[in-house]
């Protein structure tokens, strides 16, 4: 069985997602501006909420995922407050103004996340997407998955190169767990888990009302996707 994901903004989400079947959340604020690193307080409530495992972004800002060195500290401070308050872990991502791999920032990242899971996040798709893929599953820097469409709007869209990917994985000891995201719903994750047999899957405004995230959301699409995922 593949596992789902859920983007959830709150307990609320949160609670709905887990009873629904979600097996883990991801976290974030400013849905609109494609995820940002949520309050203390939201953290705090949302992890409390529920039992299984709380992904949270660490994104201190959307105008790319190319950081200064001042910035940081920042990213090293909340990641110190994610795992305070009790996260299972981070999502995160870096690149270099080429769209390469940020081996300098992801190394600190990782140092400074010990005893936390590690997802980096579609700033793989901005980039050269296989390449960062390969650099994650070569360099010395381990994360547990990567979050990709493959390089293109959806992952339905990016499902060859998911396949080249994962591909790349196959000879690599160490391989980050490819995990499709972007616009995946309860109609399309049939043909594309046919495709793929991907071992995890990550939904976002699909799995609410309206497929919008200013609804809540609807469990039975959640119960859809893992009943195909199965």
């Amino acid at each position: 069985m593949s596992l789902v994901e859920i983007i959830v903004l709150n307990d609320e989400d949160a609670r709905a997602a887990e009873a629904h079947g979600a097996d883990r959340l991801e976290l974030v604020s400013a849905i609109g501006e494609g995820g940002l690193t949520p309050s203390y307080g939201i953290i705090k409530t949302v992890v409390k909420s529920v039992k299984i495992p709380v992904m949270v972004m660490i994104r201190p800002h959307s105008y790319s995922f190319t950081y200064r060195g001042q910035e940081w500290a920042a990213i090293c401070e909340d990641i110190k407050i994610a795992q305070e308050l009790g996260a299972a872990g981070i999502v995160f991502g870096a690149t270099t103004e080429t769209g390469t791999l940020d081996s300098d920032l992801l190394g600190m990242v990782l140092e400074e996340s010990k005893g936390l899971s590690v997802t980096f996040h579609r700033a793989i798709d901005v980039g050269n997407t296989q390449g960062i893929y390969r650099s994650l599953c070569e360099g010395p820097f381990r994360v547990d998955r990567v979050l990709t469409s493959g390089g293109r709007p959806t992952a339905i869209e990016g499902a060859d190169t998911i396949k080249s990917m994962m591909q790349i994985g196959a000879a690599s000891a160490h391989a980050p767990i490819i995990m499709p995201g972007s616009g995946l719903t309860g109609e399309n994750i049939g043909e594309l888990h046919k495709d793929l047999q991907a071992l995890e899957y990550h939904f976002g405004s699909a799995v609410r009302f309206e497929g919008s995230f200013l609804k809540p959301i609807n469990g039975k699409v959640i119960e859809k996707v893992k009943d195909v995922v199965i």
